[in-house]
């Protein structure tokens, strides 16, 4: 494969951005088989984000030729306080996503950080890397944990962005690959490392989904808008998660308003072009005849554009697209059903 297809796989939907072009250019002109991770917290089931949304922006680094690896952030899951900082449950929860992971991403490498943390040099290089911020630029990066400067923190969550730019240095990575939400911190990388003489990676940012729910007109929040749209296990009602069962998905996407010929802000066409169009899979809209007869796409645009034009109704959609969602699902729901205890 030459570099050109290896970028165009990279850059490839959901891909948002990537810091730079160029340096990724240079990168894989020098190395054919580059390092990659993307670094998951344990906070609850897989859902279509954690699981589908990663695993193919995964799947496409690994038929670029990346050496991929999925980083189970244990002790900052711990630090956190997700699953109630219950370490137990953390671990139990890791060795789910392992299963999941290896199942979604053939080839894929997993690694936890408690392994990385039996080395003494991780605890100088945390030191060297501290001693180049201020407790100021710490805040600024608190948004990766979902957290904010204004909360009542204890301090183990403080060293937590510091931890994880560590994590970097110390799986000696030339792509670091996350969702947009942890772009400050492979900025901070992109800032301090330098300044220590360590190797900066190139950073890639994918696309959030968003959960089945629209934007509150009302809302104050200027800065991140759609940030509470985002598919979180924290609500569960909103989230596709990947042991739901078929009964499930249908009502949870059947109860979604979505408005007709919008697009924008459309939890359920979103779906179709992240989830479901991403492996240039088909699309089928199942209506009887006396509304038309069933429609067939194989891309994302012409599917857009006929519900732009109003030719597809909202409901028609909507159960489509759990049908497809469901087929999708499938496999690695009766696979993980295996593991289900783990989810207890």
């Amino acid at each position: 494969m030459d570099i050109a297809d290896k970028i165009n796989l990279i850059k490839n939907s959901p891909t948002e951005e990537i810091v730079t072009e160029s340096e990724l250019l240079d990168l894989l002109d020098k190395e054919n088989h580059p390092k990659h991770y993307i670094g998951l917290e344990m906070s609850g089931p897989l859902h279509l984000g954690s699981l589908f949304m990663t695993g193919n922006k995964i799947n496409d680094f690994i038929k670029a030729g990346v050496k991929t690896q999925i980083y189970l952030a244990d002790w900052h899951s711990f630090i956190n306080n997700k699953l109630g900082g219950n370490w137990d449950n953390i671990n139990t929860l890791s060795e789910y996503y392992e299963h999941a992971f290896k199942f979604f991403c053939p080839g894929v490498n997993i690694v936890r950080s408690t392994q990385l943390y039996e080395d003494t040099d991780y605890w100088m290089n945390l030191i060297k890397f501290c001693k180049k911020i201020n407790f100021n630029r710490i805040l600024r990066c608190l948004t990766i944990m979902g957290r904010s400067e204004k909360e009542n923190l204890d301090f183990s969550q403080y060293l937590y962005p510091s931890m994880q730019a560590v994590d970097i240095k110390t799986l000696d990575l030339d792509i670091v690959h996350s969702g947009t939400d942890q772009r400050k911190i492979h900025m901070l990388v992109r800032e301090v490392f330098p300044k220590l003489g360590w190797k900066v990676p190139v950073s890639i940012h994918h696309h959030i989904i968003s959960g089945l729910s629209v934007p509150d007109a009302h809302s104050n929040d200027s800065q991140n808008p759609k940030s509470f749209t985002k598919m979180s296990k924290s609500q569960p009602d909103k989230s596709i998660f990947i042991n739901d069962s078929e009964e499930i998905i249908h009502k949870k996407i059947k109860k979604t308003k979505i408005v007709s010929k919008e697009v924008v802000n459309n939890p359920v066409i979103e779906y179709a072009k992240y989830i479901i169009f991403h492996g240039n899979d088909e699309l089928t809209i199942d209506r009887p005849p006396k509304f038309g007869g069933s429609l067939s796409f194989d891309n994302y645009s012409e599917l857009e554009q006929e519900y732009r034009d109003g030719k597809i109704h909202p409901e028609d959609l909507k159960n489509s697209v759990a049908i497809k969602l469901n087929s999708m699902i499938d496999p690695i729901r009766k696979h993980l059903s295996d593991y289900e205890k783990l989810l207890q």
